[in-house]
């Protein structure tokens, strides 16, 4: 981190509260609300700044994310925010497009990346940004070149074809230690905007299918579930004879 650099407005705006409700204001996804202000960020995922060289000029903390970012300022004298990955410096440069090195931070298309180089933020579908690999201390791998596409290794273990012309960015993301991290205390929690969880089989049986029962008699059932009485362990919820099921060559790895 420098000091004495500008961040455009363009760049940050307010993140509304939503506390996990959707537009009618209904709860759509439990266990949120009550967290600090936050400004978002605005990430450049599609990295379309093409053969214009950018300087780090800062890396900064995103409450938004579990990574850090970069401030990148290009010789147009444009400013953007990037994923920051592992082993860039302030100082340094990066690019993108089909004429810059394979080096840590610059994107080109997976044809120009050579095998077994490590890569994140990549795009599924051409110009349509980085989708995927976009976590903390997370990279995917280039396996293999096949025609018109190239077979990647996932974090998760799966191996996927992905077309020639999609962009990625090289290098494994920063934040490694991130999964080892202690929040410390309660309190922490709720800054970030997570309210607690209450265990099934403390809920009454109207609330939860694990509620109910006198004393503590657990689960009761055979299979443990969800609130809406969806099976909770192991229920692949895929959608079957999806159209990319022909890209996939190996599923991810069973944990």
């Amino acid at each position: 981190m420098i000091d004495n650099y500008f961040v455009p407005k363009s760049l940050i705006s307010i993140l509304p509260k939503n506390s996990g409700r959707n537009n009618i204001g209904r709860i759509t996804s439990r266990h949120q609300g009550g967290r600090e202000k936050r400004y978002y960020r605005e990430i450049d995922f599609k990295r379309d700044k093409v053969n214009v060289p950018g300087k780090v000029l800062a890396f900064e903390y995103d409450p938004n994310r579990n990574v850090d970012i970069v401030l990148v300022q290009y010789t147009d004298g444009e400013k953007r925010y990037i994923l920051r990955p592992l082993g860039l410096n302030i100082g340094d440069t990066v690019n993108s497009g089909e004429e810059a090195s394979a080096k840590v931070g610059n994107s080109l298309p997976l044809a120009k990346i050579p095998i077994g180089t490590p890569i994140h933020n990549i795009e599924l579908h051409q110009k349509c940004g980085g989708q995927i690999v976009r976590g903390a201390g997370t990279a995917a791998y280039v396996l293999a070149k096949e025609d018109a596409f190239t077979q990647v290794r996932f974090p998760s273990g799966e191996v996927r074809k992905i077309h020639n012309n999609c962009y990625a960015t090289v290098g494994q993301l920063a934040n490694v230690e991130r999964k080892t991290e202690m929040l410390g205390k309660a309190g922490r929690s709720r800054h970030m905007g997570i309210r607690p969880k209450v265990r099934g089989t403390a809920q009454n049986p109207r609330s939860h299918p694990h509620g109910g029962g006198e004393g503590r008699s657990g689960e009761g059932l055979k299979q443990a579930k969800t609130p809406w009485g969806k099976s909770a362990r192991g229920l692949k919820t895929r959608k079957k004879g999806k159209y990319s099921d022909k890209l996939i060559v190996q599923k991810r790895s069973k944990k």
